[in-house]
């Protein structure tokens, strides 16, 4: 059996299609556009990344973007600044904290500083607390995106059996909070749960966020389950690569002329050959995360234009 691709990259440009569509019409009214402020911290090559990509996105949506940057020995305090001057400005409807912050930076605190009306990552504990009592809050931009795409891509949720491999605050326990939410059945593994892959064969959904490569194998995934592979991890050898790749030539050419390629929580060959439909990494969860973030700074310009009128 071959399994089919579910394209994050398509729903991912149907939702900011969408967005660009509103944020068209707000400005063609004559109002400003959406706000977004990323804050950054240091000089770490992926969140520089991370962020210009999100700054990007923005202006591609026609979204106001910036982006707010201080030193990698910046204080707890000098951030908890920043912080309160975007949650003080009109403009600014979202706010992103890009993480991981600095050592000697409170990221706990410096979370909770920021607006929950502002806080489009979903982190604050008053939008975890709303997620969990099925109230109106921002949800963590991966899980959202996630049933994104199984909604649009009817995937059954309603009394399927999910299961979760991996309990983090931003993805694992969100996800399964929101596949609660569809009335799936859903079980929460992690490094201690036991016969792990035998809890994983129960699933008709299976959702890999553990962050250890090629980790759930074939004997993890049952004959027609549906796996969604959150973890982003970098192969650099060529012999680990044909392992886990197989005979996929553009993957292997990947290593030898880029020095690297990408692979996630789940072992390629058994998605390919044992799901009914799957993620790709990259190319499947990836572009739905920054899409939701585009779609949650939309939401909170609406909602705080809601409250103020």
């Amino acid at each position: 059996m071959a399994g089919q691709m579910l394209d994050g990259k398509a729903i991912g440009s149907q939702i900011q299609a969408e967005v660009a569509e509103k944020v068209a019409r707000l400005t063609a009214a004559g109002r400003r556009p959406p706000g977004l402020a990323a804050v950054l911290v240091g000089e770490n090559p992926a969140s520089r990344v991370y962020v210009g990509s999100k700054v990007r996105a923005c202006a591609s949506l026609g979204l106001y973007s910036e982006r707010v940057e201080r030193p990698s020995d910046a204080t707890t305090e000098e951030v908890l600044a920043v912080v309160a001057g975007l949650n003080a400005r009109d403009e600014v409807d979202g706010i992103l904290v890009q993480l991981p912050l600095p050592p000697q930076v409170d990221e706990k605190a410096v979370l909770e500083a920021v607006s929950p009306a502002k806080d489009v990552d979903g982190f604050h504990p008053v939008n975890v607390g709303n997620l969990v009592l099925d109230r109106p809050g921002f949800v963590p931009c991966t899980p959202a995106g996630i049933l994104e795409l199984l909604r649009r891509c009817s995937v059954p949720l309603q009394g399927a059996r999910a299961v979760v491999v991996g309990r983090s605050h931003i993805v694992g326990k969100p996800v399964a909070t929101l596949l609660l939410r569809e009335h799936a059945t859903v079980t929460i593994c992690h490094s201690r749960t036991a016969d792990l892959a035998g809890v994983c064969r129960e699933a008709d959904i299976l959702v890999a966020a553990i962050g250890k490569a090629a980790l759930l194998t074939h004997e993890f995934i049952r004959p027609g389950a549906v796996v969604v592979d959150v973890g982003i991890n970098r192969v650099t050898d060529l012999e680990e690569a044909r392992r886990l790749f197989g005979g996929d030539e553009a993957r292997l050419a990947q290593v030898r002329e880029k020095g690297s390629t990408l692979v996630g929580d789940v072992l390629p060959t058994a998605m390919w050959e044992k799901a009914s439909r799957y993620t790709p990494v990259p190319g499947g969860v990836g572009p739905l995360t920054i899409a939701m973030l585009m779609a949650n700074t939309l939401a909170a310009y609406e909602r705080r234009a809601g409250a103020s009128a």
